[in-house]
């Protein structure tokens, strides 16, 4: 099999890219030919001594355009990207070629989907995001400070004043997503989809073509088991961007109210703000992963109030790992990791008091050590590792070519037999 990868960046820039660039290195080593086609430099230098074909545009995203305006007709429509992408698959045997897209919305731009589409391979899209259906990509009014429930591009989506910066960048992403739509058919294209929740696919199966196919695939987590610190639990830890969406200031009033100490590991705009109001509040600044893990391993319990659906949020996961209880948002895909009650809490969606009444509880050490045992048992039981990541993503690869090998033998793919260990 030949894997091609799809994806804006090709070095490690966040969630999206570490899981396209992971798989690509633990497929490469159980020898299977990939290849990895991305629009953003630089490339991590374990790709190429790994055997993996990079194919690197070299262009810029929104953080190294220079100019704004040249920036968003390359994310509305790349056509440099277009034209390169249409060469690489025109040189790939389709009997054995399979294209995996894990991201376009930040530099590739729609204009992907012609491009595949001409190549006749097979394809599936990671949805790690919500840019295939929803023109901002996350299904939040940031100016409203909530879950948006509008139909995409209807008119109330488009009257809406739903972007982060301003309505002018929600005109051209919705400018984006009707080429995204109705010239690239992306949606359309896309026949298999992995999801990473069950919240996630509850939000777009509505919204994709009757008959696309969901395949959930959890993203790897990236955490020694290690054994449980002895002591008394530490603090109570929030970890990630410090921000309205994720709930930052739901913790620092809840912290608060119940009298405990709020301890922020990240950066992001509601920082400064938090500081002033909340001079109690313990502000890190970032850490790296292994210093991450270390603050989850003595922490209390992770607090996880995003307010909005979030795709899987590894945070959650790696916190249970560690032997932290968690305290997620009713609203957000993270309280898919916890047991209500057993390895940490749910509370009601950007109320401050209802976790404030969860704070107050786990202040009693010997529930909180129960909890975090209990976290740590139950994910050690069925850990996310790389491996299991990619047994199940192989097993996707497996499905979808057959399905494509059907269709050119004339066959419906149910007529197939399934292939044998």
């Amino acid at each position: 099999m030949h894997v091609v990868l799809v994806a804006d960046h090709a070095a490690i820039n966040g969630g999206q890219a570490k899981v396209a660039i992971e798989s690509a290195l633990g497929l490469a080593a159980r020898g299977i030919r990939v290849s990895l086609f991305a629009a953003v430099g630089p490339v991590d230098p374990r790709l190429e001594p790994a055997g993996i074909r990079v194919v690197c545009l070299e262009q810029d995203d929104v953080t190294t355009a220079r100019s704004k305006l040249a920036f968003a007709a390359q994310a509305i429509w790349n056509g440099a990207a277009r034209r390169a992408l249409a060469r690489e698959l025109a040189a790939c045997d389709p009997r054995d070629t399979l294209v995996h897209v894990h991201a376009f919305a930040k530099a590739l731009s729609p204009s992907i989907g012609p491009a595949i589409r001409a190549s006749g391979l097979p394809c599936l899209y990671t949805m790690h995001e919500f840019f295939l259906v929803c023109p901002t990509g996350g299904f939040y009014a940031y100016p409203e400070q909530r879950i948006c429930h509008r139909t995409p591009m209807s008119a109330a989506c488009i009257a809406a004043h739903c972007d982060a910066r301003s309505y002018p960048r929600k005109v051209a992403r919705m400018v984006r997503h009707a080429g995204l739509a109705h010239v690239a058919r992306l949606p359309d294209l896309f026949a298999h989809v992995v999801t990473i929740s069950d919240l996630q696919e509850s939000v777009v199966r509505p919204l994709m073509p009757p008959g696309t196919v969901f395949h959930r695939v959890d993203n790897p987590i990236a955490v020694v088991q290690a054994p449980l610190r002895e002591g008394a639990p530490g603090d109570f830890l929030f970890v990630g961007r410090i921000s309205t969406e994720k709930g930052a200031p739901i913790f620092a009033d809840a912290a608060k109210r119940a009298g405990v100490r709020a301890v922020f590991v990240g950066d992001g705009p509601q920082r400064a703000d938090l500081a002033a109001r909340h001079p109690e509040a313990v502000m890190l600044g970032w850490r790296d992963a292994a210093g991450v893990q270390a603050l989850m391993r003595q922490a209390r319990a992770l607090v996880f109030p995003s307010v909005w659906y979030e795709g899987q949020p590894l945070t959650v996961y790696e916190a249970l790992a560690c032997g932290a209880p968690v305290i997620v948002s009713d609203a957000c895909a993270g309280r898919e990791a916890v047991i209500d009650g057993e390895t940490g809490f749910w509370f009601r969606s950007g109320d401050p008091e209802a976790l404030a009444a969860h704070l107050r509880r786990l202040t009693d050490d010997g529930l909180a050590a129960r909890m975090g045992r209990a976290a740590h048992d139950r994910y050690w039981t069925a850990p996310l590792s790389l491996d299991a990541h990619l047994d199940r993503l192989e097993g996707v690869y497996e499905t979808v070519m057959r399905g494509a090998t059907a269709r050119r033998r004339g066959l419906s793919p149910v007529d197939r037999p399934l292939a044998t260990a």
